[in-house]
């Protein structure tokens, strides 16, 4: 990982646990969503938010409902989740998102835990 990835991700990691440590765990996906976004752009991080994210099938790209949660950067790409626990289908998720982007990092913020860094899953692809 380069240099500015390192940076960025503990800069994106740091936002999370400020949000997780106001808001704790309970809440719905949305709600930090908004406040993670709302703590993005108080610290000066560019992103996108609910970013479409389209397939292209036979040479045609289909709109098929498809969004990311972030798009940091224009490199990193995050998915926030509050659930139970993180399961197989949530890191295929991400890592269908990175296949179809052409990003190459992403996260799974998973804000329904006692503390933050349990939630966190990072792939590359």
């Amino acid at each position: 990982m380069e240099i500015i990835d390192r940076e960025l991700t503990e800069r994106i990691i740091g936002c999370a646990i400020g949000v997780h440590r106001e808001l704790g765990p309970g809440l719905l996906e949305s709600a930090y969503e908004a406040c993670l976004a709302f703590e993005f752009a108080d610290r000066g991080i560019r992103f996108r938010r609910q970013v479409a994210l389209p397939v292209t099938y036979r040479n045609v790209r289909l709109d098929c409902g498809y969004r990311m949660d972030f798009v940091v950067n224009e490199r990193i790409v995050l998915e926030v989740k509050a659930v139970e626990t993180i399961a197989a289908v949530h890191e295929a998720q991400l890592m269908t998102y990175l296949r179809l982007s052409g990003h190459r990092v992403g996260f799974i913020l998973n804000f329904n835990v006692p503390l933050l860094r349990h939630g966190i899953v990072r792939r590359v692809l």
